[in-house]
Formats: C-alpha cells, sequence, structure tokens
C-alpha cells in the first residue's frame, strides 16, 4: 500500500533503506513506468523500500507564468504510484523554498536524510536543485558521502529514437493524435471526475450529460469527442464535451459533459473515467439551440461511427 509524506523535515522514512527515482511524473507515460519498474525490481531484489520522491504544484508549473496543462491529477498520479508497486512516496510542496534549495542540500537533507536512499535511478538528462544545478555527475560526486548508488536509465522511445515525455504527450493531444499519445502513455488517455449536478439542460436537447468539473486543473484538450466512459466496471460508448460551452454558457469555468450512449441511470455523485478515443471539432458558438442540436445530432452520429469502428484499449463496448 502506498504511503504518502509531503514535508522535508523529519526522521527517516525508510529506516531499512530505499530504492527511489525523481520526477514530476506528470501523467504517468511509459518512460516513468520503465523507471517505476526498475525501482521496484531492485527493491525486491535488495530487500529495501521501493520508493519516489515528487512534486505538487509540479516545478514547471511553479515556474509557468500560464497555467501548466496537465496529463493527470494528483488522484490519478497517486493511483499510478500504486498500481506501479511504490510503496513510499514523498510528494514535496514546491514552492519558494524548494525553488531555492541548493542540489548538494537536496540530496543531503531529503535523499540522504529523508529517504534513506540506496539506489537512485534517472534519466540521463536528469537536472535538480536551485536554477537546475544538480545532475548525475553531483549525484556520483557525493555518492560515498551518501553510500548510495546512481543507477541512470536509457532513454525510452516508441521506435523514432526521440525520448518519450510528458511534453511530447501534450503535444500528440494538442493536436488531436489521440493514437500516437496511446502509443507514447502505454494506454489512452483519460480524465476522471465525480459526477456533479449541471443545469440539465442536455436533457432537454435528448442529450442528458454527466457533468465533470475540473477544479484547477487545466486540460491538455478541448472540443467535441467521441468516448468511452467507465461506470461500475464497465466502458460504455458515447460523445463529449470539454470546454467552456460557449453558446449555452458564454464562457467561464470549463466543464467536461459526457453523453453515454443507450444508458440509463442515475450517476450523481459517481466518479466516472473517461477516455478519449477521437477529436471530432472545436468547440463553437451557434446561432441558436436548435441549431446545437442539430450539430449534437451530427456528433453523436459521428462518435458512433468512430467508436464502432476502432478497437478499444480498455475493454469498453463500441
Amino acid at each position: 500500500m502506498l504511503r504518502v509524506y509531503r514535508d522535508i523535515a523529519g526522521p527517516s522514512l525508510a529506516p531499512r533503506g530505499s530504492v527511489l527515482t525523481i520526477g514530476a511524473f506528470d501523467g504517468l507515460h511509459r518512460g516513468h513506468a520503465a523507471l517505476l519498474e526498475r525501482v521496484c525490481e531492485r527493491a525486491r531484489t535488495l530487500a529495501l523500500t521501493p520508493a519516489a520522491i515528487s512534486f505538487e504544484p509540479l516545478p514547471r508549473g511553479y515556474f509557468s507564468p500560464v497555467p501548466l496543462k496537465r496529463l493527470s491529477s494528483v488522484r490519478e498520479k497517486l493511483a499510478g504510484f500504486d498500481a506501479a508497486g511504490i510503496e513510499l512516496l514523498l510528494l514535496l510542496r514546491f514552492g519558494a523554498r524548494l525553488a531555492t534549495m541548493g542540489a548538494e542540500a537536496f540530496v543531503r537533507q531529503v535523499l540522504i536524510a529523508r529517504m534513506s536512499a540506496r539506489e537512485i535511478w534517472v534519466g540521463a538528462n536528469f537536472r535538480f536543485g536551485h536554477n537546475r544545478t544538480g545532475d548525475v555527475e553531483l549525484l556520483r560526486a557525493l555518492e560515498s558521502e551518501g553510500n548510495y548508488a546512481v543507477r541512470v536509465l536509457d532513454a525510452v522511445s516508441v521506435g523514432d529514437g526521440e525520448r518519450i515525455s510528458a511534453s511530447r504527450v501534450r503535444g500528440a493531444l494538442g493536436s488531436g493524435d489521440f493514437a500516437h499519445a496511446r502509443e507514447l502513455l502505454g494506454r489512452p488517455f483519460t480524465l476522471s471526475g465525480r459526477v456533479v449536478p449541471g443545469r440539465h439542460l442536455g436533457h432537454t436537447l435528448g442529450y442528458p450529460t454527466a457533468n465533470i468539473r475540473l477544479g484547477k486543473r487545466v486540460s491538455p484538450i478541448g472540443g467535441i469527442f467521441a468516448v468511452r466512459a467507465r461506470v461500475d466496471g464497465r466502458w460504455w460508448p458515447g460523445v463529449a464535451s470539454l470546454g467552456v460551452r460557449p453558446t449555452v454558457a458564454g464562457g467561464g469555468e470549463p466543464l467536461l459533459e459526457v453523453h453515454l450512449f443507450d444508458f440509463a441511470g442515475d450517476l450523481y455523485g459517481q466518479r466516472l473515467e473517461v477516455e478519449f478515443a477521437a477529436k471530432l471539432r472545436d468547440e463553437e458558438k451557434f446561432a441558436d439551440l436548435a441549431a446545437l442540436r442539430a450539430q449534437m445530432d451530427r456528433d453523436a452520429a459521428a462518435a458512433r461511427r468512430i467508436l464502432v469502428n476502432t478497437t478499444p484499449a480498455s475493454g469498453a463496448l463500441a
């Protein structure tokens, strides 16, 4: 079972020693999965604790002048660590203190004192510490002091020689290439959340929807999509809108609205996982509700055709 801690200060979290990796881990793509698999494998071999260090908010988001588009929520990220077999996660609050902490201080206070690292697994391009001055060479320079060994995992690619990264996944999603995003992630891109009451306009138009608020999360995608959604362990085909609903809401808070084909039931309060199969179009503003309804009919028909002709990655019904 995953144990999560948030503070740098305190006694060792892994008294018998840990094998760990460090990173943002947004999306937990195939490169991340390879690191976590190696960490867990080595921890079993050495009878140590499989561990990871990550950050919330993400360092890139902390420094960015605009909100960072996230591939995974914190909840999804934690679930991914747990599923991978990580037993200990130090999820550090990234702020001014960490942003100004020197790389050597981070090694001594966090990796050695707090995590009792015995093996540290990173990628060749790993950087950390104030102004990103820490790297693999610095980690190796402190090996004897910390009684740990540094291990570097070769870059993971999908056959094109390019390293898999969260930025590449965001780029694929932004261009509507869900097949490539799935290849990079090792699974379909999904969003999940709890269904909340809406304005019931979709029901009036003949398309009742399950509504999910994104909160502070900024999605890397927006528009109208062919989707599948998991309800009580079963996947249902459907069509979804993710955006600010310009025709009926005139902007404001983004909302994920999912209409499930041939589904009858109450979803309020349930957590829904939504898998995106294909993008149909961007959001647009229509002259009236009749025009919107006509376009919704076309969107639903297009989504049905796409879902029938694509192989579900998740066991979803087409």
